[in-house]
């Protein structure tokens, strides 16, 4: 291996180090927000969104929003979910998305080789984690309640058994309708981000 062989090298790994290092913390921090549907890996949504805000004026419900700028000038005006206070209502068209041009938020790649006939149909984004805490939630200390009953758009997720609700963890993709239907206080309906510690109202 030559000099420049070897600096060229040198500079791939110390690009792949810090891309890492950098990914890692973007990661880490983004576990205080729930990003909208379809958002891409926090770096790379943190280096491709605008702050143009067309995501939160296509959002019919109003449910996203620009984050403050007392969470720092790399965040700030990126738009998020205000899950603990309003569910995302899994819009057909995901106009969030078809309005996001830089591609912040974006459909996972298709196959090409499939045929559109053939594709699968586009999987469902995990927006976040959510779980009944049964020192909460009201049933589980014995008066009845059902306020969450019917309230998942999607079917089998939200499933009661011996009068007591319960979230299938795998299927749910944490829209929090459940939370928003449960009348519960505090609320027994906790939403955590994925792969992160619960953030807890």
């Amino acid at each position: 291996m030559d000099r420049r062989q070897f600096f060229r090298r040198a500079l791939h790994k110390g690009a792949e180090v810090a891309t890492k290092a950098a990914d890692h913390h973007a990661s880490g921090r983004a576990r205080h927000w729930f990003r909208p549907p379809y958002a891409v890996n926090e770096l790379e949504f943190l280096l491709a969104c605008t702050r143009c805000g067309a995501c939160s004026e296509a959002c019919p419900h109003h449910v996203i929003f620009p984050l403050p700028a007392r969470l720092g000038t790399q965040v700030v005006g990126t738009p998020a979910l205000d899950l603990l206070n309003k569910p995302c209502r899994l819009c057909d068209d995901w106009p969030c998305v078809t309005a996001c041009e830089p591609g912040a938020l974006a459909y996972p790649p298709v196959d090409e080789q499939e045929s559109t006939a053939d594709a699968a149909p586009t999987p469902l984004p995990k927006l976040a984690k959510v779980k009944i805490d049964p020192a909460r939630c009201l049933p589980y200390a014995g008066p009845e309640c059902g306020a969450c009953r019917g309230s998942c758009p999607l079917p089998d997720i939200l499933v009661w058994l011996r009068e007591q609700p319960r979230i299938d963890p795998e299927r749910c993709i944490g829209c929090g309708a459940c939370r928003a239907a449960c009348i519960a206080t505090p609320n027994a309906v906790l939403i955590e981000t994925p792969n992160q510690p619960t953030i807890v109202d």
